[in-house]
């Protein structure tokens, strides 16, 4: 286990970061390397963004130093999306198999959990978030199928794009956590346009299917006080209740957000119209 510790920022402050800074603070870079879980715990909501890439013989989820437990999940609640080859999930005495694009939510409360490959010739990537949870709800595997699916935008305006809500409480019962994935229509390059924020809630992104040499600008900052930052393929970044979240490529390509806070109300935003940006 690998974990790293990222503080929160205060918009007055985070107004003055330059681009090193911006980055430092914000972006996750390198998620996936072989038979590691690579964390990253961020005082926003105390949520963790996280990747692995496991080999056959499996990798146990370990609590680390930061979180005083005795097992990862004593005081939290977990989500697992697969971007890889075929995963085996084992949580105490259940395994749970992930295909591509395949999500498992795991409740507070599972000591045992060990996260696995099927074939290390095409090893899963697990893209994870984590949040504390006050009372342990049960295991779910969700497959797009089991989604709420809700197409929004169109091609005349680049933003032609399928949400399919993994991870609401529509879907699965969480304490806090919320899980999803948008897949931009060939042609749209721009997500989560007009954007919002939600005081009442954190949130990052994990960009993936973008193709070779292309990239993502992804936008932060408050409304009248917007910063960008250039992501490549299986990379995530950390946005601020205070901020806005939104990004357009230089191609289309599929993206995971995750929440943590108070509401588990999806529809709970404060959106602001792409004129009134600054």
């Amino acid at each position: 286990m690998q974990w790293e510790l990222r503080y929160a920022a205060h918009p007055a402050d985070a107004k003055n970061y330059d681009t090193e800074r911006l980055r430092k603070d914000f972006l996750v870079e390198d998620l996936f390397s072989s038979g590691i879980i690579k964390v990253v715990y961020s005082m926003y909501d105390r949520f963790i963004v996280g990747g692995a890439m496991p080999t056959k013989a499996g990798s146990k989820l370990e609590p680390f130093e930061e979180l005083k437990a005795q097992y990862f999940l004593q005081r939290r609640e977990i989500g697992f999306i697969n971007v890889g080859g075929p995963a085996v999930i084992k949580a105490d005495d259940v395994e749970y198999k992930l295909g591509y694009k395949e999500a498992l939510y795991l409740g507070s409360g599972n000591q045992n959990v060990v996260l696995a490959s099927e074939d290390e010739a095409n090893p899963a990537k697990l893209y994870i978030n984590s949040a504390p949870a006050h009372k342990q709800y049960p295991n779910k595997k969700i497959t797009l199928a089991d989604a709420e699916v809700v197409v929004l935008g169109a091609l005349e305006t680049s933003n032609h794009r399928q949400i399919n809500k993994l991870m609401v409480n529509s879907v699965v019962e969480t304490c806090q956590l919320q899980m999803g994935m948008t897949e931009l229509k060939p042609g749209s390059v721009w997500n989560t346009m007009p954007p919002h924020t939600h005081n009442r809630r954190m949130e990052a992104y994990f960009y993936f299917e973008v193709p070779e040499n292309q990239v993502v600008c992804h936008f932060m900052g408050q409304p009248d006080e917007t910063r960008h930052i250039w992501m490549k393929n299986e990379q995530a970044v950390i946005s601020p209740s205070w901020s806005i979240h939104s990004a357009a490529g230089t191609s289309n390509y599929t993206f995971i957000w995750g929440m943590a806070g108070e509401n588990l109300d999806y529809g709970d935003m404060d959106t602001r119209q792409p004129s009134e940006l600054k």
